[in-house]
């Protein structure tokens, strides 16, 4: 029986939809109150049991591996100002035999290319991919949840919610066929269908577990939409040698790559601080609920 031992954290995109703070600054640095995304992220792949961690970045994101890396000068900084709660967190972000690979992407050419990129570090492994944007709030998380559906099944797993018809044609769309309460064997996925398109409207959001045989099927795909080189496009083709099935994850999910979907999180993570939840609702109460009385 093979386990998911690595993770791959694709962050090269531009993050366009948040200039001009993503100028200089990857979308996944973004805080959600006083952590990045892919902290989160990388967070709910160690909860999984996952060891290697493994970023696809491109050029100008050095500030990930910057992240991740040992930072001598303020550790002694912190101790000398006897800031200890902050130096243990600092210290815990990552746990003993972790371990964090960078692979740059030279050219931002899609998920799949993304995925792709990561071949030499994964090698003949089953591996996760998060999406460090799709920031979800489970317990347990996420991805150890579909981690658990891979032990049992050995198959690939992609994690799905149903959203809006009129939203599909922001997804990767998928038509299954049921097995559990909430899993489903995948017949057919489609890249960002147009509603009247659509073979439904269960959609896959950023997480996935896949098998290496993937890596064979993105190697030779043409480019799909947007001339990318779509993940979507190598599922589909490794829907036909092999199965693949549907989760629907237990948890909330927040688009972090949309404006109202960061502050949903800012908002909700905020609310469960344990340092600030108490004095943050009550500036919520006290701004919209006193101005409403005023009303």
């Amino acid at each position: 029986m093979k386990k998911v031992r690595k993770a791959v954290f694709p962050a090269a995109g531009m993050g366009t939809r948040f200039l001009p703070a993503t100028k200089a600054n990857p979308k996944e640095m973004l805080p959600i109150v006083d952590k990045p995304l892919i902290q989160y992220a990388a967070e709910e792949a160690m909860e999984a049991g996952i060891t290697d961690l493994i970023f696809i970045i491109g050029r100008t994101k050095r500030a990930i591996a910057d992240h991740f890396d040992k930072a001598y000068e303020l550790e002694v900084e912190l101790e000398q100002r006897g800031k200890l709660k902050a130096l243990e967190a600092l210290r815990g972000m990552l746990p003993a035999g972790m371990n964090c690979i960078f692979i740059r992407q030279a050219e931002a050419l899609g998920l799949g290319h993304a995925v792709l990129c990561a071949q030499p570090a994964v090698g003949d492994e089953p591996f996760a991919v998060i999406l460090a944007d799709d920031l979800i709030d489970a317990q347990p998380g996420a991805i150890k949840q579909m981690c658990e559906q891979f032990d049992y099944y050995q198959s690939s797993v992609v994690g799905v919610e149903t959203v809006p018809p009129e939203d599909t044609g922001s997804y990767g769309i998928v038509s299954t066929d049921v097995m559990t309460e909430r899993v489903s064997r995948v017949n057919r996925i489609v890249e960002k269908p147009k509603p009247a398109e659509a073979p439904s409207n269960l959609a896959v959001v950023g997480r996935y577990i896949l098998t290496p045989r993937i890596f064979h099927h993105l190697k030779h795909i043409e480019r799909g939409a947007g001339g990318e080189l779509q993940l979507t496009d190598g599922i589909a083709a490794l829907l036909k040698e092999q199965q693949v099935l549907a989760y629907a994850f237990e948890g909330q999910r927040f688009d972090c790559g949309s404006k109202l979907g960061y502050m949903q999180a800012q908002v909700d993570f905020a609310l469960k601080h344990p340092e600030i939840s108490s004095a943050f609702k009550a500036w919520l109460t006290e701004r919209f609920c006193g101005s409403c009385k005023e009303s």
